[in-house]
Order: C-alpha cells, then structure tokens, then sequence
C-alpha cells in the first residue's frame, strides 16, 4: 500500500465491479466466445467463413451503432443490444423480428457475462466493511449483481444508461453522495481504472484508491490517494 496524498477521514466506501473485485477479462473472453457459437447456430451464413470473419461482422455494427447514436457510449446494455438489432436486420429481417431476435442474443450473452461466482476474499471484504461503511457500487459494466449475491452488500448500485454517463463523467459520484447525503471528499472510491474509477473520482471531488491487481485498468495519469497491493489493504484503513 502507498500514500501519495493525505487521506482524510471518509464516512462510505464506493466501488469498481469489473476488474476490481474479480477479474473480468476471462469472463468477458468466455462470453464472447459464447455469443460466437450463438451466431454460427442461429446465423450460420455469418459464420460462413470462420470464427475470424464472424467477429469482424457483428463487430462492423458496434461501430455503426456508435456513429448514429454516439451517446450509446455511455450505455453498453444499450449498445449491444442496437448491435445486434443492425446486424440482424442487415441480413434480411424485418425491424420486428430483428428486435425480437437481438433479445434473445442479448439474454444469451448475459447469462455467460454473469456466469460465475464472486472470489470469496472480495465477498468477505466486503462483508466486514459494510459492518462500519455504507458501500455503493458504481460501474460502467452490467453485470448481474443480483447474481453475484452483491445487493445485500451494497446500499445502492449506479450503472451508466437512461441518461446517466459513464465514468469518468461525475454524474455517478454525484448521485452516490446525494443518496448517502455526504460530501463529495467524504467518498473514498475504490477502483482499477486510471481514466474512469481515479480521474472520475477526482474531478468529483471524491477521494480515490487505485487497485491494478488484474493489470487490464488504463494506468494512473493523476496521483490517487492511495494505492492497494490487495483489497484487504482497506481494512488497515480503519
């Protein structure tokens, strides 16, 4: 653990799902290699030519969806979804049969984006924190925090979408401290993100602890408070 600037005392904890609390990167991997025999099964003649040219096709849309609704950045539920609907139509389904088959790609896709369990030391962190702090979750990702059994630990969970901007933006620090009515530098925010967990912090005027355990987080442009070797380096914080 290293200080790099003086931490005053904070009364609630906010954290990073993804990355943060597990490792996201072998879910994700695992998932999309799911959605890719989804596709081969239900769209076979996008497949037609290998697993390589079946990714570049849905992945075309992302891009397409993107330059017509920038503003689905900050929704990634939202952007899959209209990925798939483009991709779907562009093979010859009509808008209502496109919808109704990207739902169901989309509920493939969460299903495995969410398979898995919550590593036991991140949960029992957790459980002996939320006995002194009230936790918040705030994340740009949607995974099924119900499924993970998250809910019961966290006080309230911000996700981007409906208006709402991702992080780095400040809206989601914002709303978090309204909700447990404290001020922003009362907020120590926990996350693996240089960009959107430590300079989103920041800018809200929130204090940041960075944790790049998995190695996948963009690097620290801007000095956090403190960086944590291990989650349980919170507890020292006490």
């Amino acid at each position: 653990m290293k200080f790099y600037r003086r931490l005053k005392p904070f009364t609630a904890l906010s954290f990073d799902l993804d990355d943060t609390l597990y490792s996201n990167r072998p879910i994700m991997l695992n998932a999309e290699q799911e959605m890719l025999t989804y596709f081969s099964q239900h769209f076979p003649q996008t497949s037609l030519q290998g697993e390589q040219a079946c990714r570049q096709y849905w992945r075309q849309f992302r891009r397409q969806a993107l330059r017509e609704q920038p503003q689905l950045i900050h929704d990634v539920t939202a952007l899959r979804l209209r990925n798939y609907v483009l991709a779907i139509k562009a093979l010859g389904y009509s808008d209502t049969q496109a919808q109704q088959k990207a739902q169901a790609a989309f509920e493939h896709f969460t299903h495995y984006r969410s398979d898995f369990t919550l590593p036991k030391a991140s949960k029992n962190l957790l459980e002996k924190l939320a006995t002194k702090f009230p936790l918040v979750a705030i994340t740009n990702g949607n995974v099924n925090v119900e499924k993970l059994g998250l809910t019961a630990l966290f006080k309230k969970i911000y996700n981007p979408g409906n208006g709402i901007k991702c992080k780095p933006d400040s809206e989601m620090f914002n709303r978090a401290c309204q909700y447990l009515q404290i001020k922003p530098s009362q907020l120590l925010h926990i996350g693996d993100c240089g960009n959107s967990d430590i300079v989103g912090a920041l800018q809200a005027g929130c204090q940041a602890a960075w944790i790049n355990r998995y190695k996948v987080g963009k690097p620290i442009s801007v000095i956090p408070h403190v960086e944590l070797s291990a989650l349980d380096n919170l507890l020292y914080l006490l």
